[in-house]
């Protein structure tokens, strides 16, 4: 239909809202259109549009299957999905499946009848084109930013959404998730599968393992390449659903031409993986560059630019979209849409552009060619940008540059200076005037003289005073005539812009000695010859004046709406009477022609008045917005219309020649080829510049519209029928305008209905198309002369409703009203039954006397009251100056108010008063409980207005109001602290429930409640303000809790910290300080397993040989101050006291490993502690409760490994070698104590000596205390005879070992051996009654509770029939009850008589010692004749238990 066109620009951010197919044609989504451009290596050619869709376009794609590649799908922001036929340009179904915005859409590469679709709230929808069923999904509640259908599983789909998740989906399962991608932070602008299925494409060391995987079906896995804002790319395996590799995008140098720097712009990544290539991605930068990754490279060398060769190939602003296609002479073509709009082609083998397509963000109000420069097309685009074409050049078809510096506004009108070669004025929406030299870099010049209003047209023409005047030589030849929508033109001396331009119309009124007011003028053109100006204005109004004074020639009266545009007819190689041929056309449909050759030629003395055209050129359906006469013939010329067509008439014959419709809006502008006679250009509001030929058209008249009331009434249904936040309809002709008065050429419905896509993402919900003007509520109302827009507000209710409604009845009733009337006003007595404002004639008490005003009021009361409307009653009420029945009336209604209550204290105080404790009322019921605070102060009821805020628990407010107004000490303000503290707490806002008990005083509390949280920071600021507060106890108590938190996660520093601000927590420091020496210097793994997070240097592990005692003892003199001969609170005597209040619990087998040693430290401190009074007893019991509790609870080689640090020596008895004495016991418990201990120290060198013979002895087994439990080796060892057998068969003769360095004999107490015999007798004697007794149980069967389950009781049966036959073997088999309870009292009686020293301090089992002793002596001359004599008379002694009598007897046979 036509030959070049400039389409409107590709909408913003969206993840793919172009695609191509494999012909090689391109679509384009713009505004609500998709564009369909023909591509090749060479050129390209806009082909066709498709339209339909009511809002964006948000998502195109063809469906890339042979014999089905010319049907595609399109999404929109209206919801709907739409398939196309893109050969025949039409609409194949649409599906509306979706409720909201619909974000991506696309065919799936693999299945050609699967299309899949997300929407903003996160539906995804199945679309199948061949039966048309769709089925939708809801994996993530989030919003969906892009997705992409899989090329190699069609029910692999990812969705990429807005908080930078990426989720694979298997529509083929309801949309199930099968892999959730995490990583992305920001929002996902692109998702790319790789072309090659599997995952070997490329390797890197550091991903081989992710790469690596296959997915758990048949199937392989794929690589998905991501774009997102957060400036990375990233590559995921969908096998295992991880990243395999990131990409951070390359920061590059600015190349080609110039940003405008007032457009913040923001990152948009897209990432495209071309066909065939599987190891190169393409993706976009951030300032419009667009980069090749070699995936199977590292570094820098990873990425190559593209449109290196040569400046200025690159786009200059973020690219949006990128699609790539396979030519038939194989080359392969990448295009790519961007912020620029600009469309480039791109060739892949070379990375360089191939072409560029510019694009329009805008409509197109003014074009024209210039008048010096052939071929040279200007365009005023409202994108804020002037295009310059070179519509003439043969190697670039598209050859245009962009002008925007100084401009920052719709270009609204252009015009070329006559002779000066570049030199182009432009207008803007915002007033603006200047000139631009296109030939040049320089910015435009700018007049200082600014239009309050949008300017309408430019012209050049001669100049009139007061420009005139002046010396011959600095004269201008042309002046620069500006007109715009405040009516005034304006003529600035282009030589000089910055001088102050003036107004031609004081020239005018002086000239012709006017005196009213000018109408205002919306248009002018100068005859080429420069002898006379036509100038329209907003009356409809036409008139012509003769330069240089302006002298009025003749008003022309033909059209009675505002003049849009005027063009005189061209003056060369035509007959001279058509060089006075004026055009012009308004907002009427019709053309006027009007021949003003005599006028011209022969000026009348007083100016004429035309009523009668020359010609009439009827067809338009709207009104006309420009016009053009051909340069190539005579009388021809060209017009646009808001009906969305342009005409091309043969003036002198009144006859239309040819109709072109291929717009999709309405026009604006229109300009005809300087160079081809059968061509036209032409622009409007669909954002396109087309060009066409007059003699191709299929049409030569415009479209037969309707009238125009039928229009409006058509308009007004369609609102209603979308609704507020519908669309209207399409219409294919635009929409017709709305009345006279408006001057449509240049954009006077500039508030709110041009494009919003110049300055907002195309994510915007209101539609930037000029069709969709229906929606904007301020269309043209400010600048239109007919008040057609005023009709549609909605009327307000009459106050007077009965009374006006009287003043509707017919013709007749309302003359007899006027008789009434006179009669009641001149007549003494009024008519018989006529009362003025009651009855039939209540209506008359507005033109009678008060009371008849009165009452009529009371009628209208009680209608207002049956409609419910008693507002109206209230204001009628203080019309009549009842005020107090007003608010009476209002507070019984509910209906009070602001302004009633403002008026309330005319009424008085009181009536004041009641009124607005009632307005309080009405105003808690809509919980508006701030407001009615604020009303309570008003009638200064403060504390109401604190109790009304404290009963709604808006205690904040509460608070503020008491502490503004009331004095300090005020109760209220405790209690109010103290209930929000509560309500605090019991919310979990400790933090700030501490503040407000702090402010009413209650230091102990706001200690306690942080304290709830029980984490160390909150221990520690408790601990912190119980200090500051002076509760001390509370202090101290919340500082221990604190510090033993740390010193359990080995934060000594920490804990040390938190105590040393408290100097009576002195002696839990000292305590602590032991700990930590003692964690430190443990070396076994189990000690050592957890790491320590902060230590003191002092803490550091000593020499191997010395005593931890010294060490602590040095550490407490040198860190705290603490000897022998300290004083006071640091006395040892007061530090004992005070820490043997501490209590420490029984050791169990449960407690974790730092916990025991807390509790061994306190004993160690202790000691220590009785160490420097002195008190040898204190010492040594406190010494043994260390060692046995590390013992007690499990903690065998802990055990040891402190034996080994309190007396590397092994004596007991030597206190220190840096402190030398030797404890002598005075006490018994004591000395028991010192014995015990040192049975432990001699039996834990037993074991090394043991362990040390049997590692020398088995070269392939390795023992170590830290790897096994000694007690489980005994038993497995020495009771089952494992020890005895082992030495037997391994015992070289010529080896030999030292001798015992310890006195073991200490292990061979009898006393002790006769104590264990009988704890060992008693557990037997407890385990065989126990047997007798479920022996018992069991032949009771019959009583056994019937749920008892059988499980339990086979576990038992066999536990009995295992003690049976122990018993069997034993002579006492037989043994009753009664006599085994004589044994357990005989055996009881034999512990009792024991002292209680060998029962509260135990030695090592002294069996066990004896086996061990015996043992040894079979590999080792170390054990003496004595000590073997002595342990085999032990074992016969109190070796005679069952479970040790076999091992016994293979020492003493």
């Amino acid at each position: 239909m036509h030959e070049r066109s400039l389409p409107a620009s590709p909408n913003w951010y969206c993840s793919r809202c172009s695609d191509v197919n494999s012909s090689a044609l391109l679509g384009v989504g713009a505004k609500n259109i998709i564009y369909l451009i023909d591509v090749s290596a060479s050129s390209c050619r806009v082909v066709g549009e498709l339209v339909g869709h009511k809002d964006l376009v948000s998502g195109f794609s063809f469906c890339q299957h042979a014999g089905q590649s010319h049907i595609c799908v399109s999404s929109s922001n209206d919801g709907s999905i739409r398939f196309w036929d893109s050969d025949n340009k039409v609409l194949i179904r649409e599906h509306a499946a979706h409720q909201s915005p619909v974000a991506a859409v696309h065919w799936s590469p693999v299945d050609k009848n699967l299309v899949v679709s997300g929407d903003e709230k996160g539906i995804v929808v199945c679309h199948w084109y061949n039966t048309g069923d769709t089925a939708s999904f809801f994996p993530e509640p989030r919003t969906i930013f892009c997705l992409t259908c899989s090329p190699h599983t069609w029910s692999s789909v990812a969705v990429g959404y807005k908080d930078g998740m990426i989720v694979l989906i298997d529509v083929s399962k309801k949309g199930e998730v099968m892999h959730r991608l995490r990583g992305h932070e920001d929002e996902i602008h692109s998702l790319a599968w790789s072309p090659l299925t599997g995952e070997d494409t490329f390797s890197r060391p550091e991903d081989s393992e992710a790469i690596s995987g296959v997915s758990a079906g048949d199937e392989k896995g794929c690589y998905l390449a991501s774009g997102s804002k957060d400036q990375t790319m990233r590559i995921w395996s969908s096998s295992k659903g991880k990243s395999v590799t990131t990409l951070k995008l390359p920061y590059l140098k600015k190349r080609g031409s110039a940003v405008d720097p007032g457009v913040k712009e923001r990152l948009w990544l897209h990432v495209h993986w071309p066909k065939g290539r599987p190891t190169q991605l393409v993706s976009s930068c951030f300032g419009g560059e667009l980069v090749m990754w070699d995936l199977t490279r590292t570094g820098k060398q990873r990425w190559t630019l593209f449109g290196t060769s040569s400046e200025g190939q690159n786009h200059n602003r973020i690219v949006f979209n990128v699609s790539s296609v396979h030519l038939q002479d194989d080359r392969e073509l990448l295009i790519s849409t961007s912020m620029d709009r600009e469309i480039k082609c791109w060739d892949l083998a070379s990375l360089d552009c191939c072409w560029t397509l510019p694009t329009l963000g805008g409509f197109i109000y003014a074009l024209t060619f210039s008048p010096v420069g052939a071929g040279c097309l200007a365009l005023g685009v409202g994108d804020n940008m002037i295009r310059v074409w070179n519509t003439l050049t043969t190697q670039n078809q598209y050859d245009t540059r962009s002008f925007w510096q100084g401009i920052k506004s719709k270009v609204t009108a252009l015009a070329w200076h006559p002779k000066k070669e570049g030199s182009l004025s432009f207008g803007t929406d915002d007033g603006k005037v200047g000139i631009y030299e296109v030939f040049s870099n320089r910015p435009p010049q700018i007049s200082s003289s600014y239009h309050r209003k949008t300017v309408y047209t430019l012209a050049w023409g001669p100049p009139v005073p007061p420009m005139s005047f002046g010396a011959a030589g600095g004269k201008p030849l042309y002046s620069l005539y500006s007109c715009a929508g405040e009516g005034v033109i304006l003529q600035h001396d282009p030589s000089k812009l910055s001088g102050e331009a003036s107004d031609i119309d004081k020239l005018i009124r002086d000239t012709n000695n006017i005196k009213h007011k000018l109408s205002p003028h919306t248009d002018l053109s100068w005859k080429p010859d420069g002898k006379v100006v036509a100038i329209g204005n907003e009356d409809g109004c036409i008139d012509v004046y003769e330069a240089p004074s302006l002298k009025l020639l003749c008003s022309i009266q033909q059209h009675h709406k505002i003049i849009n545009t005027l063009r005189w007819h061209h003056a060369h190689s035509s007959p001279p009477e058509l060089h006075c041929l004026l055009a012009s056309g308004s907002s009427n449909a019709t053309v006027y022609v009007h021949d003003l050759h005599a006028i011209i030629e022969d000026p009348p003395d007083v100016p004429v008045v035309l009523t009668e055209p020359y010609r009439r050129l009827c067809g338009h359906t709207s009104k006309i917005t420009g016009m053009v006469w051909s340069p190539h013939h005579e009388a021809r010329l060209a017009t646009v219309s808001y009906d969305g067509t342009a005409q091309v008439w043969d003036v002198l014959q009144e006859a239309a020649v040819s109709n072109y419709r291929g717009h999709a809006g309405y026009l604006l502008c229109v300009d005809w080829s300087p160079v081809d006679p059968d061509v036209i250009w032409t622009g409007g509001k669909d954002f396109t510049l087309q060009e066409w030929r007059v003699s191709k058209q299929e049409f030569t008249k415009p479209p037969k519209g309707k009238k125009m009331v039928n229009l409006r009434d058509k308009k007004k249904k369609n609102k209603k029928a979308s609704g507020p936040a519908g669309a209207a309809p399409l219409e294919m002709n635009g929409e017709p305008g709305t009345g006279g008065g408006e001057k449509a050429a240049t954009g006077q419905e500039q508030s709110g209905d041009d494009e919003e896509d110049e300055v907002n993402p195309t994510k915007s919900p209101v539609p930037p198309s000029a069709t969709f003007e229906t929606q904007r509520k301020s269309f043209t109302a400010a600048k239109s002369k007919d008040k057609p827009d005023l009709l549609k507000k909605k009327k307000p209710r009459s106050m007077l409703p009965i009374s006006t409604s009287m003043d509707h009845r017919p013709k007749e009733e309302l003359l007899q009203d006027c008789l009434t009337l006179a009669s009641v006003k001149h007549s003494r007595a009024p008519p018989a039954g006529c009362v003025p404002g009651q009855g039939e004639h209540i209506h008359l008490g507005l033109f009678s006397d008060r009371a008849a005003l009165y009452r009529m009021f009371e009628a209208e009361e009680e209608g207002h009251v049956e409609a419910g409307h008693y507002d109206s009653v209230v204001y009628l009420r203080l019309w009549s100056g009842d005020l107090e029945g007003a608010l009476q009336l209002a507070t019984e209604k509910g209906e009070l108010n602001e302004h009633l209550l403002s008026v309330a204290p005319m009424a008085g105080f009181e009536v004041w008063s009641r009124t607005v404790e009632a307005f309080v009322k009405q105003l808690c019921l809509q919980e508006q409980y701030l407001k009615a605070a604020s009303h309570l102060l008003s009638i200064n009821k403060l504390y109401e207005a604190v109790d009304l805020l404290r009963s709604h628990k808006l205690y904040r407010e509460a608070i503020a109001l008491v502490k503004a107004r009331l004095p300090a000490e005020e109760p209220a303000l405790k209690e109010l602290y103290t209930c929000w503290a509560a309500v605090l707490e019991r919310d979990g806002h400790f933090s700030a429930a501490a503040k407000c008990y702090l402010a009413a005083g209650a230091s102990f509390d706001a200690a306690k409640v942080i304290a709830r949280k029980n984490d160390v920071s909150s221990l520690s600021t408790a601990a912190g303000l119980a200090r500051i507060s002076g509760e001390v106890a509370l202090a101290q108590s919340l500082a221990l809790r604190c510090a033993k938190d740390l010193a359990g996660a080995q934060d000594w520093i920490g804990a040390q910290e938190v105590l040393s601000s408290q100097e009576s927590l002195l002696v839990h420091r000292l305590h602590l300080c032991v700990a930590e020496l003692l964690a430190g210097m443990l070396a076994e793994p189990q000690a050592a397993s957890q790491p320590r997070v902060a230590s003191h240097p002092w803490a550091s592990p000593g020499e191997h040989r010395r005593s931890i005692r010294d060490q602590v003892r040095d550490a407490w003199e040198k860190q705290f101050g603490v000897t022998q001969r300290s004083a006071g609170h640091r006395s040892a005597a007061a530090l004992l006291q005070e820490l043997k209040s501490v209590e420490s619990p029984t050791p169990t087998a449960n407690i974790p490993l730092r916990q025991v040693q807390l509790y061994s430290s306190l004993h160690l401190t202790r000691a220590v502690l009785g160490w420097l009074l002195d008190d040898d007893g204190q010492l040594m019991k406190e010494l043994w409760q260390a060692v046995a509790w590390l013992r007690e609870a499990g903690h065998f080689c802990v055990s040891a490994e402190l034996c080994r640090l309190l007396f590397p020596d092994g004596v007991v008895s030597v206190c220190s070698r840096s402190h030398p004495k030797v404890i002598h016991h005075t006490e018994e418990e004591a000395k028991a104590a010192a014995n015990s201990l040192q049975a432990f120290v001699c039996y834990h060198r037993l074991y090394q000596q043991w362990w040390r013979i049997s590692t020398q002895m088995q070269s392939g087994l390795s023992l170590s205390a830290a790897d096994s439990d000694p007690g489980d080796e005994v038993n497995d060892k020495v009771v089952n005879g494992g020890v005895s057998e082992s030495g037997q068969s391994v015992c070289p003769a010529t080896r030999r070992f030292d001798n015992l360095d310890f006195d073991a004999s200490v292990l061979l107490s009898e006393r002790h051996a006769a104590c264990q015999a009988s704890q060992r007798s008693v557990r037997e004697i407890q385990e065989r009654l126990a047997a007798l007794v479920l022996r018992h149980s069991r032949a009771q069967g019959g009583q056994l509770e019937s749920g008892e389950k059988e499980a339990d009781s086979t576990a038992q049966t066999s536990d009995t029939r295992e003690a049976s036959d122990d018993a069997g073997q034993r002579p006492e088999d037989q043994e009753t009850l009664l006599s085994l309870s004589t044994k357990m009292s005989e055996h009881q009686k034999q512990l009792a008589d024991l002292p209680d020293t060998i029962k509260v301090y135990p030695h090592p089992d002294v069996v066990e010692c004896c086996l061990v002793l015996l043992h040894l002596s079979k590999s080792s001359p170390s054990v003496s004749e004595s000590l073997q004599q002595e342990a085999k008379d032990l074992l016969r002694t109190y070796g005679t238990n069952p479970s040790i009598l076999k091992t016994c007897q293979k020492f003493l046979t």
